[in-house]
């Protein structure tokens, strides 16, 4: 719900639990949305990483609790490697405060995107920051709304579900 007099990006309803693993998007095939390298190249889709499972985390520098999270996720993506890459897609309408943002912190687990037009996020009709799993079939497996710390035991036996 938003307030009357509240813009679209200030939506008043509540949070949503860093806990809660939506699973009512099981099986649905990868966005077709592309979005760009953030050292720059042409743009890719998901397809692009069919064949092996994918963690898809959409964020931004102004979200306070994709910044938050934005460490554990490295971490995770560290234990996880190539088996699963986990890509950071940036859904700042200005691609440079990411790309800053990206080598101030020197993540080098994290393969990092850009989504200035946010395709990705408006075409899955998301808050930020969410995360999505997908299957090596580019089926999807679950999606977390909110931050969440990707080194605890939730989130470790929620990765375990792509590598098993």
């Amino acid at each position: 719900m938003i307030a009357d007099n509240a813009s679209p990006d200030e939506a008043t309803a509540a949070p949503a639990r860093s806990d809660k693993v939506d699973r009512s998007h099981k099986g649905e095939p990868v966005s077709a949305a592309s979005f760009t390298p953030a050292g720059g190249g042409a743009p890719v889709t998901l397809a692009t990483f069919s064949g092996k499972p994918v963690v898809v985390n959409l964020w931004a520098t102004w979200c306070a609790p994709c910044i938050k999270e934005m460490p554990t996720l490295e971490a995770a993506a560290a234990t996880l490697g190539d088996a699963v890459p986990v890509l950071a897609i940036s859904q700042d309408m200005e691609p440079a405060k990411a790309t800053a943002f990206l080598a101030e912190r020197r993540f080098t687990h994290l393969r990092p995107y850009l989504d200035a037009k946010l395709a990705m996020s408006t075409g899955y009709g998301v808050n930020l920051p969410t995360t999505i799993a997908y299957d090596a079939a580019g089926r999807e497996v679950w999606r977390v709304t909110g931050d969440m710390d990707w080194t605890g035991p939730q989130a470790k036996a929620l990765l375990a579900e792509l590598t098993t």
